[in-house]
């Protein structure tokens, strides 16, 4: 069978136990940025390095298309992009609510519980990706929290 093939029926079988299509995903990326861009805590590292909306929604609907329906579209490296954030533990929190009412609000809850589960293990990874490129090994179980100054600790 051909790669293009399987990945065909992996995304059929995916779409048929969920109900998750490209038009849920669309509403739960453009739901859950619009909550993003009004939270006091997420808005202003977003706001400092996006411009123009419409490009990153798009990019977003494909990393998800790609996270949730094994489609392949999403072509970029998010962990490069998030590594110099000035994040921490917080800030993941926080993305991680949003996240998980959103789809809670505008999913099945099968499609909610699909989105969530990976939801978590990305945030899990940027967190640890963040904290490695301050310099921090994060220990199992281990949070990366940085000072009111920005340093780590």
């Amino acid at each position: 069978m051909a790669e293009a093939e399987r990945r065909e029926q992996i995304t059929a079988g995916i779409i048929e136990r969920t109900g998750i299509t490209e038009d849920v995903i669309e509403r739960l990326v453009h739901g859950f940025y619009a909550k993003v861009r009004s939270d006091p805590i997420l808005a202003p590292v977003f706001e400092a390095r996006i411009s123009d909306w419409a490009p990153h929604l798009a990019q977003m609907c494909a990393f998800w298309s790609s996270v949730a329906l094994m489609t392949g579209r999403y072509h970029g490296t998010p962990m490069v992009k998030h590594m110099k954030l000035p994040i921490d533990a917080a800030h993941f929190d926080r993305w991680l609510a949003l996240f998980e009412a959103t789809a809670q609000e505008l999913c099945s809850p099968v499609a909610a519980t699909h989105f969530v589960e990976r939801a978590r293990r990305i945030a899990s990874s940027l967190e640890m990706g963040v904290a490695t490129g301050q310099g921090v090994m994060l220990g199992v179980g281990e949070r990366f929290r940085r000072n009111a100054s920005g340093a780590t600790g």
